[in-house]
């Protein structure tokens, strides 16, 4: 009896033993275990400084790569490319970058505060602005420098403005502009409210507020294109979620969403 009371007191500690070995090859699920607790691979908050007229493509594509990398959250700052340059020289943290024009990008680019090279992902170009209707019968250019006419553009500085600016030299029409905006979504906002009579603004943001505002195209706002570049900002906080993401758009569904509302596409 001793001994069969022995033997089976070994094949206990055995077990015992064995037991603890297999437990403590697996990852362990309490607080502060290790790789339960810690972030998703990529989780975390990528902020993009893009300008003001991507507005609307940029929400879409937000959520879209929010959804194919839980744990990401994605924030815009909107404004006109200008001043998004003048943040990010200021010292302002962003990862990703997107400009309306050239000029802006390749500012951003010589002040040295890009990641490597921009690459152009769409082109887009003027158009008119007016209320619903068109109640004061604009049909061209032209027709903005008639008397009495309320118009509106952005500052010379921001992308929209300078080409604004083109299209007047190439055309000899020179407007007088009752204000000049920091961004096109002001210059659509002040004709969706009555302030102005028309504005010009890209197709993008006419096509986007259809049903607040009618369009009129023009043939002379081909000679004024304006260039989209995206790059990656220098030291961004996110810096392998930024490459992710500005490959995202530079890819077939970031094409897709843009051609939505009449951006042309990239190199």
């Amino acid at each position: 009896m001793k001994k069969l009371a022995l033997a089976v007191a070994g094949t206990a500690a055995i077990a015992l033993f064995a037991g603890a070995c297999s437990s403590g090859d697996q990852p362990s699920s309490s607080q502060g275990g290790g790789s339960a607790s810690a972030p998703a691979p990529g989780s975390g908050t990528l902020t993009v400084f893009a300008a003001a007229s991507l507005t609307e493509s940029f929400n879409v594509l937000g959520k879209q790569f929010e959804a194919a990398h839980p744990g990401v959250k994605v924030t815009f700052d909107y404004e006109g490319s200008s001043a998004l340059v003048q943040k990010l020289d200021n010292g302002a943290k962003a990862d990703v970058f997107a400009s309306a024009d050239q000029k802006n990008m390749d500012k951003a680019v010589q002040d040295g505060v890009i990641d490597g090279q921009p690459t152009v992902f769409a082109t887009n170009k003027l158009a008119i602005a007016v209320a619903k209707g068109n109640p004061k019968g604009i049909k061209t250019f032209a027709d903005l420098t008639k008397p009495g006419l309320n118009v509106v553009v952005c500052a010379q500085q921001v992308p929209c403005g300078a080409a604004t600016q083109k299209v007047e030299q190439s055309t000899g029409k020179a407007l007088k502009p009752v204000s000049e905006e920091t961004n096109v979504k002001q210059v659509l906002a002040k004709v969706q409210s009555g302030d102005a009579d028309a504005g010009l603004v890209y197709v993008t943001d006419a096509t986007s507020a259809a049903g607040k505002v009618d369009k009129v195209d023009f043939p002379e706002s081909s000679g004024a294109v304006n260039q989209y570049p995206i790059a990656v900002v220098k030291n961004a906080p996110q810096a392998a979620l930024a490459k992710q993401f500005n490959d995202f758009i530079l890819g077939a569904e970031g094409k897709a969403e843009l051609a939505k509302i009449g951006f042309g596409p990239g190199k």
